[in-house]
C-alpha cells in the first residue's frame, strides 16, 4: 500500500515538472508573435492537455495566454486579457476531453472551431462589454483570420508532437520487450 502511495506521488511529481517545462516553452512561443497578443503560445497548452490531461492542459494554455499578454504589453487591456487567458484555459480543457472522449480528428476540429471563430467572437464581445475603444465586429475581422490560423498551427503541430512521442514511446517499450 505504501508502495502505491509513493508511485501515486512519484507520477504526480513528474507531471507537475512537465507541466512546468511546458509552461517555459510557452513563454517562449509567447515571444513568437503572429499578430498582436496572438502568438505560438498556445502549441505547449494543447499538446499538455493531450499527453497530462485536460486539467494540465488548461493551465499551461491559461498561463500561456498570459505570457504572450505580458510580451505584448496587454494591447487589449489587463481585463481582456484575463478573459482570453480563462477562454484559452477552456479550450485547452475541451480539447484534451474532445481527444480522449472522440478521436483526434473531431478533438482538432472542434479545438480550432473554439480558438479561432468562436475565441473571436467572444473577444469581440467582451471588448464591448469592457468598453475597449476598438470592439465589436471591428475586433472580430481584425483577429478571425490570423486568430484562425494561429490555432490551426498551434493545434495540429501539438497533435503532431504527441503522435511523435507516443510512436517513440512504442517503439522503445517494443525494443524493452525484446531484450
Amino acid at each position: 500500500m505504501n508502495t502505491t502511495k509513493s508511485a501515486k506521488q512519484n507520477n504526480k511529481t513528474i507531471k507537475i515538472v512537465y507541466c512546468g517545462i511546458l509552461i517555459a516553452l510557452s513563454a517562449v512561443g509567447a515571444l513568437i508573435k503572429i499578430q498582436g497578443s496572438i502568438a505560438f503560445d498556445s502549441m505547449p497548452g494543447f499538446f499538455a492537455a493531450l499527453f497530462l490531461g485536460p486539467s494540465y492542459g488548461a493551465l499551461v494554455a491559461g498561463l500561456g495566454h498570459i505570457l504572450t499578454a505580458v510580451t505584448s504589453g496587454f494591447p487589449l487591456t489587463l481585463p481582456m486579457h484575463i478573459i482570453i487567458a480563462l477562454e484559452m484555459a477552456l479550450f485547452g480543457y475541451l480539447f484534451g476531453v474532445f481527444y480522449r472522449k472522440f478521436n483526434y480528428a473531431i478533438a482538432i476540429i472542434l479545438a480550432i472551431i473554439l480558438n479561432g471563430p468562436i475565441g473571436a467572437l467572444v473577444a469581440a464581445f467582451a471588448s464591448v462589454l469592457l468598453g475597449l475603444p476598438f470592439n465589436g465586429l471591428k475586433l472580430f475581422y481584425a483577429v478571425i483570420i490570423p486568430l484562425t490560423l494561429a490555432s490551426v498551427a498551434n493545434i495540429v503541430l501539438a497533435y503532431l508532437a504527441f503522435k511523435a512521442i507516443n510512436r517513440n514511446k512504442l517503439r522503445v517499450q517494443n525494443e524493452s520487450k525484446k531484450i
